[in-house]
């Protein structure tokens, strides 16, 4: 009996081995590497479309001001910078007007066409403005240049389709940013090397007549050679994302694999490679087709899910607010540095708010200055932020780097009451690098804090489509408002106007909404939790 009594009380399950904690995730760990990379290289467009003309945008304005290039008035300072910022605001401009759009053909024709062909016409955009020798003929080309990238809020969401893993997210949205900055970089370091080379590289392009009589068009050449190598990779490479479109026939997917089986057969003797059926099943299986591409439970189907939302809406207000500055002192900034100095700065005549002037610098030291701090954000996006995102988690991050942007903005104007180039140079690097780490580490957190405020997957592409829109009107308003506020400070001797009033306000107002915003869980999570439940 006891034997039996023993036999029939109910066993106690063994205690479970302790989960063992995953990897760290890392640039290597990350899923369709492949795709990621050839996705970045089609991001290159809009920085090197948009900051090329920044490092010599004071004497390409003059140029066509004049007609000589010889130096104007002091009086013209003033229209140059508010010229300036019509020019920079028409890109943002034709931008907004276009993000709707791509994002509706992007949900019908699929993701890669939206990709592939305004890659086509960002090429033909950079070799028209470099041979613009009107105002009209550059304010045409850079309109198309924008309209043909209006289409970044589509490349964001064929990330969000691509690694739907909240554990890969920090790096995967990281890296759009890290190539936008490259592309900055990239931009601002051939636009002051590349632009009147006949000047800048006597020894290598002097007396060449076509660069005489287009001075600007060499840099803008370049990019279209570095875009036409994007367009390439995307053609042969690019995968379609949208769910409905997967497994189609793609032409250029098969041009591509046919040039790579080429080049491999020539490369070494005995390659051989996939037979056409594993093909298909390879390419089929890129993006699986998981659970939350079937027909959703009924607890699912039933639950509202909508964009109206009060955390959307901060969400939106933060990620606009922070282009609206950050774009506005892109244009000015580098024309602060090419304005003349003023001497009487430094001398009694100078009286608390009311100096003017710049720093007097040539297009070829302005572009090399951006671009080399542009490297520190390079740097900490690779290296600095996922650590910091992990730890301290994205609203964090992005809360601290807006308390950066009003103090480097407020101390800009200051550097011109500094006696001898050392100084000026060293304060100029200062405030500059604040900038810099500020921008580094809100661009990313802007993007991740807006796709996790998505309700649903299904919604992704539009609330990116929206913020990308909004992010372009607000890259439009900001420098064409900023050259007007340049340019009636400069009217009334207060150089620093612009920085006091416009930038620093705005970046204000963005820390409060940052206070506001709130950081939710990606919308595959979301969607995979509530499946859970459902099946529970």
């Amino acid at each position: 009996m006891a034997r039996h009594s023993l036999d029939s009380t109910p066993s106690t399950k063994a205690p479970e081995p302790p989960a063992q904690k995953e990897p760290p995730v890392t640039w290597t760990s990350l899923p369709h590497k492949s795709q990621l990379l050839i996705l970045a290289a089609c991001r290159l467009s809009e920085p090197l479309s948009n900051t090329c003309l920044l490092p010599y945008l004071y004497y390409l304005i003059r140029s066509l001001d004049t007609g000589d290039g010889k130096d104007g008035h002091k009086s013209s300072n003033s229209s140059i910078s508010q010229r300036a910022g019509l020019l920079v605001a028409a890109f943002a401009l034709a931008q907004f007007a276009t993000s709707m759009i791509w994002a509706r053909l992007a949900d019908r024709y699929g993701r890669k066409p939206v990709i592939v062909y305004p890659l086509l016409v960002s090429v033909i955009a950079n070799l028209g403005f470099g041979f613009g020798t009107t105002i009209p003929r550059v304010m045409f080309w850079r309109l198309i240049a924008g309209v043909a990238n209006g289409n970044i809020g589509v490349m964001r969401t064929m990330t969000a389709e691509i690694v739907k893993e909240k554990k890969y997210q920090s790096r995967a949205f990281l890296l759009l940013p890290l190539v936008f900055n490259s592309g900055n970089i990239a931009g601002l370091a051939l636009g002051g090397l590349l632009a009147t080379p006949t000047k800048n590289l006597p020894w290598l392009f002097g007396g060449v007549k076509w660069m005489e009589k287009y001075p600007f068009a060499l840099p803008t050449m370049v990019n279209a050679m570095g875009l036409s190598f994007a367009l390439i990779l995307a053609i042969g490479g690019l995968k379609e994302t949208l769910p409905s479109k997967i497994g189609q026939r793609d032409l250029g997917l098969e041009l591509g694999r046919r040039v790579t089986r080429l080049a491999l057969r020539l490369r070494a003797h005995g390659y051989q490679a996939l037979n056409g059926d594993e093909e298909s099943k390879t390419e089929l299986s890129t993006y699986p087709p998981s659970r939350q591409s079937g027909p959703p439970p009924s607890g699912i189907a039933s639950q509202p899910v909508t964009l109206k939302t009060k955390a959307i809406a901060i969400t939106l207000a933060g990620f606009t607010l922070l282009p609206f500055h950050n774009a506005a002192f892109m244009q000015l900034f580098p024309i602060f540095m090419s304005t003349p100095f003023n001497k009487n700065n430094i001398k009694h005549e100078a009286h608390g708010l009311f100096f003017t002037g710049g720093l007097g610098y040539d297009s070829s030291t302005v572009g090399l200055y951006l671009s080399a701090f542009g490297c520190s954000g390079i740097f900490l996006q690779m290296f600095i932020y996922p650590t910091l995102q992990a730890k301290f988690g994205t609203l964090k991050i992005f809360q601290f780097a807006f308390v950066m942007f009003p103090l480097s903005y407020i101390l800009t104007p200051y550097v011109l009451l500094l006696e001898g180039p050392t100084a000026r140079g060293t304060a100029i690097a200062f405030v500059l690098f604040l900038q810099v780490i500020a921008r580094t580490l809100a661009i990313p957190s802007s993007v991740i804090l807006l796709t996790n405020a998505a309700p649903s997957p299904k919604l992704l592409g539009t609330l990116h489509g929206i913020g990308n829109m909004l992010s372009s009107l607000a890259r439009a308003l900001g420098p064409a408002l900023g050259g007007w506020v340049s340019a009636k400070g400069m009217e009334i001797g207060m150089v620093g106007c612009v920085w006091w009033t416009y930038l620093t306000g705005i970046a204000v107002l963005g820390v409060m909404v940052s206070w506001k915003m709130e950081e939710g869980k990606s919308p595959h999570e979301r969607e995979r939790s509530l499946r859970r439940k459902e099946d529970d």
